[in-house]
């Protein structure tokens, strides 16, 4: 219950020994009873069973027993209706929001899945909503789920190798996977039933031992990450190299601004199209940075490109700035900026490593 619950119920309670405290010492005086008798009356007055008084009564007493009589009813029917509201008022609302949370999963298409609310899943979590996709988590720990309902976050609670809790994941029709389940066995297993269910899901799978990487790729997955080498390459770099700060460190803090590492595609309509960096003017325009360049149809990142580079419909600029910096870049670009997250993520971790 509640605090609010917890209040009523304090409440009713306190009325309650009130009204028997009341009735007690008042018979006691009027009845000229002892104190077992004049208990004895309050009950038996406030449940109106009808039981023979245990002295005589007086207009007075009479009076006085109309009175206990609403009083004790009152306080009892309160208690009554507090009680019934607070067990189907919970009971109403609970379902009303587990019926609310089935249907938004229910109405989810071209959406990504993630299998694990751990720490590495959080990250994920964030992205997703800072990118405002449509996702759904697959969490088997009760508290972990209960805290994502908390947050309006659609959520599954099972486990993510059963086939069933994936299917309630819709994940027939999902667009991206990500495994970040606590150990390589889970996350081969959920790889391996995930592929098995949906053929044409990008997935990508947490990997902590390095030699898993193989097992994740033979299972299904496109690619794979390792927090675990991530994090130990950057603290190794840390301490062998203290003067060095890490690049993307550098590049996304300017004192107290925080700055955006995006990639922009050149649309049919921009003006941009068939123009070559120099005659863009990208950086006089809109104050970005252009880090690099990917050209249509290819997957390596052409770094720090000439300003003879030509921009063509479908190349991507990696460009670094404020959120409305890229936007306006955006509008020159025809992009209209959306993107997937998860290959969106890959290319983060490759440019941190």
């Amino acid at each position: 219950m509640g605090l609010k619950e917890d209040r009523k119920v304090f409440l009713v309670i306190t009325l309650l020994i009130g009204v028997i405290i009341l009735g007690t010492i008042g018979y006691m005086f009027l009845l000229r009873v002892s104190l077992i008798d004049a208990l004895y009356m309050t009950v038996i007055t406030i449940s109106t069973v009808g039981y023979t008084e245990v002295g005589e009564m007086t207009p007075m007493a009479q009076l006085f027993s109309i009175i206990i009589i609403f009083l004790g009813l009152g306080t009892v029917g309160y208690g009554v209706t507090s009680a019934f509201g607070i067990f189907f008022e919970g009971s109403f609302r609970e379902k009303w929001r587990k019926n609310k949370m089935k249907n938004r999963i229910d109405e989810l298409k071209d959406h990504y899945i993630l299998c694990g609310a751990g720490e590495t899943g959080q990250s994920v979590i964030q992205y997703f909503l800072k990118s405002k996709v449509p996702f759904v988590v697959i969490e088997e720990r009760e508290d972990r789920f209960e805290e994502l309902e908390k947050r309006g976050i659609p959520a599954v609670q099972g486990d993510a190798t059963q086939e069933d809790i994936l299917r309630q994941a819709h994940i027939g029709r999902a667009k991206g996977f990500i495994s970040s389940l606590p150990d390589d066995a889970s996350n081969v297993f959920t790889v391996l039933t995930a592929r098995q269910m949906n053929e044409k899901l990008y997935i990508v799978s947490r990997a902590i031992e390095g030699s898993t990487r193989e097992k994740l790729k033979k299972a299904g997955a496109n690619n794979t990450i390792s927090p675990n080498e991530i994090g130990g390459t950057r603290m190794a770099a840390v301490m062998l190299r203290p003067t060095v700060i890490s690049f993307l460190d550098i590049i996304t803090r300017a004192g107290d601004v925080i700055l955006d590492l995006e990639d922009v595609v050149i649309g049919k309509n921009s003006e941009l199209a068939e123009k070559n960096l120099k005659e863009a003017k990208i950086p006089e325009r809109t104050g970005l940075v252009v880090l690099a360049m990917r050209k249509k149809g290819q997957k390596n990142l052409l770094l720090n490109p000439s300003f003879e580079q030509k921009l063509e419909i479908g190349d991507a600029m990696v460009v670094l700035g404020k959120e409305e910096q890229v936007n306006y870049l955006r509008k020159l670009a025809d992009d209209c900026g959306e993107r997937d997250p998860i290959e969106e993520m890959e290319k983060n971790s490759h440019l941190e490593r």
